[in-house]
């Protein structure tokens, strides 16, 4: 990969990266804890747990994308970025261009996935 290309991505990771770190700061609020003493009915309070539960989640999951993310733009750093980090191969651009953080090639994500 060349370096016009290495910056392209470089670029997009970045602003990937800032989106996310915006949402985390946002979802702060909705991943509290919802406190035992609040006076809201029973029905009420199981929907906020749910709605906290479900905050948590997409807060887990954006933090493990961030994770990636960084990882990434560390690949970008170290000029080894589009090569599978489990065997070495490139990456296809196609799939760079739709998931930039990923660092596994196909045939190596294929071999990791349960039968």
């Amino acid at each position: 990969m060349d370096a016009h290309e290495q910056a392209h991505y470089r670029t997009r990771l970045e602003e990937l990266a800032a989106t996310l770190r915006q949402h985390l700061a946002g979802s702060r609020e909705a991943s509290a804890p919802v406190a035992p003493d609040r006076a809201i009915g029973r029905v009420t309070r199981q929907e906020a747990l749910q709605a906290q539960q479900m905050a948590l989640e997409v807060r887990r999951r954006t933090q493990q994308q961030l994770q990636r993310i960084e990882h990434a733009l560390e690949l970008i750093r170290q000029t080894r970025y589009g090569r599978c980090d489990r065997c070495g191969e490139s990456i296809a651009r196609a799939r760079l261009d739709v998931a930039p953080d990923t660092f596994l090639c196909v045939p190596c994500i294929d071999r990791l996935r349960p039968s």
